[in-house]
């Protein structure tokens, strides 16, 4: 399977993530996203008219949606990450899912405009953004009422790897995470997982304060 990808794209990284922690090889395709805007340019416009990335190529299969290739890749390695296929799990991975086309649209276009100075109201995506996080840490404090530490199940499922780039990057865009405590200690289970994968600016468990822990219902 090729990705083409980008080592500063959350969106790839999610996949890279995905891979690493069911052991699926990945052949990675660098793209010069910026300054050199090669997703725009023929060769990878030929693969995905949307001009974005990632894209996985298997075999005559492409995909070009990051949720997409989760599930692909969780399908062909690993079907647990999918859930358990009862009826309210399935929808709670699905649900996660959705909303983190969400977050790419806040959190995301924040941390583009503060770092690769894109245009946007800065203003509207930072308080779009802080009003996902709400969401997410309500989301995550009933599931910690239910005796589960993640978003859809009692393990980690394709909505956790879908939502925790955009969330553990949200202070590149100027959002603090500092007032969800729910949502760092989910961050710190991701990242204590086997066969969790840095980015920059993501870093390993080791790397990182300890949390204070929380009871049930304290967030």
């Amino acid at each position: 399977m090729k990705l083409y990808d980008y080592i500063l794209s959350p969106s790839c990284y999610k996949v890279r993530l995905m891979a690493a922690l069911i052991g699926v090889k990945l052949d990675l395709r660098p793209v010069d996203f910026h300054p050199g805007a090669e997703h725009r340019g023929p060769e990878l416009l030929a693969l995905n008219p949307a001009g974005s990335i990632p894209i996985l190529e298997d075999g005559d299969l492409i995909l070009t949606e990051s949720s997409a290739i989760l599930v692909y890749l969780a399908a062909k390695a690993a079907p647990e990450w999918l859930g358990s296929g009862k009826a309210e799990e399935a929808a709670r991975v699905q649900q996660w899912l959705s909303f983190s086309g969400r977050l790419t649209a806040n959190l995301g276009a924040a941390r583009l405009h503060e770092m690769l100075l894109r245009p946007g109201d800065i203003g509207a995506l930072q308080a779009q953004g802080i009003a996902a996080l709400r969401e997410l840490e309500a989301g995550l404090v009933e599931q910690g009422l239910r005796g589960m530490r993640f978003l859809a199940a009692d393990r980690p499922t394709i909505a956790d790897i879908a939502c925790f780039p955009y969330v553990a990057l949200a202070p590149d865009g100027g959002v603090t995470l500092d007032a969800y405590p729910a949502i760092r200690l989910w961050s710190r289970a991701l990242r204590a997982l086997d066969k969790f994968i840095e980015m920059p600016g993501i870093h390993r468990l080791h790397e990182l304060k300890p949390e204070p822990q929380i009871e049930p219902g304290e967030a």
